[in-house]
């Protein structure tokens, strides 16, 4: 799908421009154009970048690929910016799906595509129909209408930017949940779906890391360099998502310790569990250690059919025998007891 905004100099918003529009309106410095090409086919799209817009060839291929870390780009004229947007399903072999959006910026358009569906983006689209919370820099000696803000492209690069960054909270916040569910089930009842949860926590922690310090990163080149795309006075809102993202950063550090320590915590009390197992069938094998001493020595036959040993075939013989196979192992469980092995 290829959707389109486009504000002239006067403020004035018009929606879903064609593709033939596009050169039209880029002529313009002082207004300010944004498309958004949403799962369209790749001839489609490399199409109007590159002759619409007539970007680079290795920047056309680079978007049109879904393999990039959040990175920055400066092609002089215009900013090729990697953002991902993030998504956590419990439920799923993976639980955190990245979603690559690559975002051109110059000085009178903004450029974003995309293969899958992003809420942050949709939610910024929306506010700037609705509230007209976007617009074109005003121009020196021009005059803003007073519904209008003019942000320009860096500022509308922003809204996007802060949105996306809006979005991993409620990720990490849910991934805290699953934490402590786990660290619950661990004392509860462990069981192998326990570990495997804790491995998968594990995993998506260490996936949101590649994406959060890359992306970190982004903003702090944003934020200090000196791009033609990006004005001065831009700059302070990508300090404000770099903060941001340093600590989502730190927090999702610390859960990777979270979840690392409930991966120890679950092989420690499996340990110990096994241990009380082995207690006890210790146990049971030393109280019958002295059973089995006593039936096998009466149980050998190395004595001689002619040696009259009635007596051990007696009444009083099998009386003993049959109280000191009562009563010993009743005497190694006191005597185990009392030192402090039970």
């Amino acid at each position: 799908m290829i959707r389109s905004l486009y504000w002239s100099r006067q403020g004035e918003l018009r929606e879903n421009l064609g593709p033939t529009a596009f050169q039209a309106a880029l002529s313009d410095p002082n207004a300010l154009l944004w498309v958004d090409l949403s799962q369209e086919p790749t001839q489609v799209s490399q199409r109007i970048l590159r002759d619409q817009f007539e970007f680079h060839p290795l920047a056309v291929e680079d978007a049109l690929e879904e393999r990039h870390v959040p990175r920055v780009d400066d092609w002089g004229a215009h900013l090729y910016v990697v953002l991902h947007d993030v998504r956590f399903d419990a439920a799923a072999d993976e639980p955190l799906a990245a979603l690559e959006l690559d975002v051109f910026v110059g000085s009178n358009f903004v450029l974003t595509h995309h293969v899958h569906p992003i809420p942050a983006l949709a939610r910024v689209w929306s506010g700037c129909v609705q509230k007209g919370c976007i617009g074109p820099r005003t121009a020196p000696g021009q005059r803003a209408a007073r519904a209008q803000p003019h942000r320009g492209p860096g500022y509308l690069l922003y809204r996007i930017a802060d949105e996306i960054v809006s979005d991993i909270v409620p990720v990490i916040e849910e991934i805290d949940e699953r934490i402590d569910t786990i660290e619950d089930q661990i004392f509860a009842d462990p069981t192998r779906s326990t570990l495997h949860d804790t491995f998968t926590l594990r995993r998506a922690l260490l996936r949101l890391r590649r994406i959060l310090g890359p992306e970190r990163d982004v903003f702090r080149s944003l934020a200090a360099a000196n791009y033609a795309a990006v004005p001065d006075e831009d700059r302070v809102f990508y300090r404000d998502i770099h903060d941001h993202l340093v600590r989502l950063y730190e927090l999702s550090e610390g859960l990777r310790d979270l979840a690392g320590g409930a991966l120890d915590t679950y092989l420690s009390v499996v340990n110990n569990r096994m241990n009380e197992v082995m207690k006890v069938l210790t146990v049971i094998t030393t109280l019958f250690m002295p059973l089995s001493f006593l039936a096998g020595f009466f149980g050998m036959n190395f004595f001689q059919p002619a040696v009259p040993l009635h007596a051990w075939t007696s009444r009083p013989a099998f009386a003993l025998m049959l109280a000191a196979i009562v009563l010993c192992p009743v005497a190694m469980a006191i005597w185990m007891h009392d030192r402090g092995w039970l």
